[in-house]
């Protein structure tokens, strides 16, 4: 998307003499030139897609920084330090006035006696990308509780349906929203849970939305069979991942270090090849193909379906179990499936006129946008479409995200959650802390809401007390609009410490600005 016209690349920036203020406000306004024309042509590209004219100046303001993050910047950052204009980190949600600030200061300077010196932005041009966001936020999730900013989503378990008490008490100490998995039991339990919602929220005159999350398609292990009775697998064990289930006794002639299961979405194995990753179990067991046609290995002796070949790579020192039912994820590969499997066809007649939010698993592209809506429309045709949030999960929704933003907030409130279990295992842990940086700031710039989310306050949700890492992960957490937490036997208590932990951090910190209140540790 990015454009060579006018751009200056880190090398090139060091040949010029940004230490003299007239080289470096020439510099910044050709880049500001080049933002311009390549945000403009961009934004062209995408209107045809946009329904909503109040998204169109945030979808310009994305345009603009995707055309500014595509260069380095840190030699112009360097430069702008010592005349205190070092404000190019902090401009996600206001791309053209932030640059227009620092070159009408840099002019100021350089220029004193001008008689027409570049336009300084007005206050109101210069917040209006963190209205946006607000108000982008409010339409997701409703007024904010008391003073905090960032809302609280809570996971509900099975014994919602019936536990009314547990659902009040949530609602009560300050969730903003709770989160049904469709993934689990039925809709006689999501219209209890939701009724049990409806009757708090009344009752506390705490309003608290309604995210119904799509299972999507989660492939996974199937039933696992042995030559032996060893259950763990160990680095250089090789793993037999069938298209249909085999059986135990397709397994006794192989050898006994190997291992027989089958993939649940079969069709997967059809975009493996050799040398691609294949994590199991959230990643506690890695391993990489072999072979992509193990019939031809095996073939009528062992009579195995044919599938692909894993050698097992990466598990715990003492092993780790091969189970039945457990998730697989496929980094190295483009999975080209359907995100709608049968089932979310069917509950989505139920979610589309209940959820005020609908959380997509498995969202790749803005084709799988325009899939759901096409699908929420034909159910709703005479309603206001809910909330789509999507939940990037994979490579290729990250590659995707802009594409995805402008198809989604376009026509419909639209919020991105960041799934950092399945990311994690799917672009490598080391990567994650980069990665979600990098979501929050490209939807900050699109004024897109954000949701925080796995293991937040994990052991304190489970255990009842928290661990010291992941306070801390909680405080971070006030960057995003929403954080969500998992579902545990103290999720009330942990609503009641996250509460805090975000109302304390908010005095000091607002998204990637520091508030200066003032200290009173000393």
């Amino acid at each position: 998307m990015a454009s060579t016209t006018n751009q200056l690349d880190a090398q090139e920036y060091e040949t010029l003499d940004l230490g003299n203020p007239a080289v470096l406000l020439a510099t910044l306004k050709q880049l500001r030139q080049a933002i311009y024309e390549e945000g403009q042509a961009t934004l062209q590209q995408w209107q045809p897609r946009i329904q909503q004219p109040e998204f169109l100046s945030s979808a310009c303001n994305l345009a603009y920084y995707l055309a500014l993050r595509h260069r380095d910047l840190r030699p112009l950052q360097t430069a702008l330090m010592p005349w205190g204009l070092s404000s190019l980190g902090r401009i996600e949600a206001r791309v053209m006035p932030n640059l227009d600030a620092v070159i009408a200061t840099l002019n100021a300077i350089v220029h004193p006696d001008v008689s027409k010196p570049p336009a300084q932005p007005q206050l109101a041009d210069f917040f209006e990308g963190s209205r946006l966001l607000q108000k982008h936020t409010e339409a997701m999730f409703g007024e904010a509780h008391g003073e905090r900013r960032v809302r609280i989503m809570v996971t509900l378990p099975t014994e919602a349906a019936t536990d009314y008490e547990f659902v009040k008490s949530i609602v009560q100490r300050g969730a903003d929203c709770v989160r049904i998995n469709c993934a689990h039991d039925t809709v006689a339990e999501w219209q209890a849970m939701i009724g049990h919602v409806q009757r708090a929220a009344q009752e506390t005159g705490c309003s608290c939305k309604i995210h119904m999350d799509l299972g999507g398609p989660k492939p996974r292990t199937g039933e696992i069979f042995t030559a032996t009775d060893r259950l763990r697998v160990f680095p250089g064990d090789h793993i037999l991942l069938t298209r249909s289930a085999p059986t135990a006794e397709q397994a006794l002639s192989l050898p006994p270090n190997y291992f027989l299961t089958s993939c649940s979405i079969p069709e997967i194995l059809d975009h493996l090849t050799v040398e691609n990753h294949v994590w199991i179990d959230d990643g506690k067991i890695g391993a990489t193909v072999i072979d992509c046609a193990s019939n031809q290995l095996y073939g009528a002796q062992a009579n195995t379906q044919p599938g692909v070949l894993l050698k097992v790579t990466h598990t715990f020192p003492k092993g780790n179990k091969l189970l039945a039912d457990k998730g697989l994820n496929f980094p190295d590969t483009v999975l080209h499936i359907s995100p709608l499997t049968d089932k979310d066809y069917q509950d989505l007649d139920f979610v589309a006129t209940h959820a005020d939010l609908i959380g997509y698993s498995f969202v790749q592209t803005a084709a799988d946008i325009a899939l759901l809506q096409r699908e929420l429309e034909l159910r709703l045709p005479e309603r206001t479409l809910p909330a789509i949030v999507a939940k990037l999960e994979t490579p290729e929704a990250i590659r995707n995200l802009p594409e995805l933003i402008v198809q989604a907030a376009g026509k419909q409130p639209f919020g991105v959650m960041i799934a950092r279990g399945d990311l994690a295992v799917e672009i490598g842990y080391q990567r994650l802390a980069e990665i979600q940086e990098e979501i929050l700031w490209l939807c900050e710039a699109a004024h897109v809401p954000v949701i925080w989310a796995t293991q937040v306050l994990e052991t304190l949700v489970k255990k009842g007390v928290p661990s010291r890492g992941e306070i801390t992960d909680a405080a971070m957490a006030e960057r995003a609009e929403c954080v969500m937490l998992n579902k545990g036997a103290f999720a009330a208590e942990a609503v009641t410490i996250l509460d805090d932990v975000l109302t304390r951090m908010q005095a000091h910190q607002s998204k990637k600005t520091p508030q200066l209140r003032a200290l009173r540790s000393w």
